[in-house]
């Protein structure tokens, strides 16, 4: 279970910060507005991941031309109006679950509990996997949102809105552009969804009764690495789209940060002008965002 958890838990973190780039991308080619990100609104709700969240997408976005331009709409949709509020409680649910998984991998689970200096043997429960079978149920859910609001701004950009093309299709007519992309999305965030049922709320008892209850924390553990790799998946299918929308925005620039990234992105997953088989970009775009070279 231990050795599941932290493995899910780096990859988690790591994603949580691409969300955000990821995110910031998708805003800037949705023509984005930059208010719900200033600081005065979350100090009204000052939960730290929320007020974390705010700050990292204004410096993300510092120097965009096209976070500056005037816009027409007076707000937008949730997707992008409580990235703060969502991604900062992803973020809060991280901490939480580091400091758990931290303090076990640092403990001893072993029964029984030999204490020499006492000279005492103690048959005890530290083996018990519950510590951390709800925590990392808790962590599922989390992912789980990640790669849902993600996969919502996907639909978005390619919904036909705000002067993007629908699909995102650079020559229409018979092209299909950007759609199954979205579908592959949708179909994961819906797998996530039947995954997320968390797994420490069943106990089947075993050794003719002796082991009555027991947290089920190995299924907890391998569904969360499923959930993980999933929100991989949908994360990078967000930047593809971005990449391709924010296109269709020049010659405006983002912010230094991300036309870096997209400058780079773009070396490995090229403008897409006609339809062409997908999933060998997907598998780049998941690819590119396992660099760190990008996360401060």
């Amino acid at each position: 279970m231990s050795a599941h958890a932290v493995w899910s838990l780096l990859k988690a973190i790591r994603l949580s910060k691409w969300a955000d780039l990821i995110g910031a991308m998708s805003l800037e080619a949705y023509d984005g507005r930059i208010e719900p990100f200033l600081p005065l609104t979350h100090l009204l709700r000052p939960h730290k991941g929320q007020i974390e969240t705010g700050a990292r997408f204004l410096k993300i976005l510092e120097g965009s031309e096209l976070i500056r331009r005037p816009k027409e709409h007076v707000q937008d949709p949730y997707s992008f109006r409580c990235i703060p509020q969502v991604h900062g409680a992803v973020k809060d649910n991280i901490l939480y679950v580091k400091s758990v998984i931290e303090n076990e991998i640092n403990s001893a689970t072993d029964n029984p509990n030999v204490f020499p200096d006492e000279d005492m043997i103690i048959s005890a429960g530290n083996f018990h996997g519950e510590p951390i079978a709800i925590p990392m149920d808790t962590l599922t859910i989390a992912m789980s949102e990640l790669a849902n609001i993600s996969e919502r701004r996907i639909y978005r950009l390619i919904s036909g809105q705000r002067d993007l093309p629908k699909f995102l299709v650079a020559k229409p007519g018979l092209n299909s552009g950007f759609m199954i992309p979205q579908y592959t999305a949708a179909s994961i965030v819906s797998q996530n969804k039947g995954l997320c049922w968390p797994a420490s709320c069943d106990s089947i008892p075993s050794s003719q009764g002796q082991e009555d209850h027991v947290s089920m924390g190995s299924n907890a553990a391998t569904k969360l690495v499923r959930v993980v790799d999933n929100a991989e998946t949908v994360l990078a299918i967000e930047l593809f789209n971005a990449a391709q929308a924010l296109e269709f925005r020049r010659p405006a620039k983002s912010s230094p940060k991300l036309e870096e990234i997209f400058a780079d992105y773009r070396k490995v997953v090229p403008f897409i002008e006609n339809d062409m088989y997908m999933h060998p970009l997907i598998m780049e775009s998941v690819a590119f965002i396992r660099r760190e070279q990008y996360l401060y």
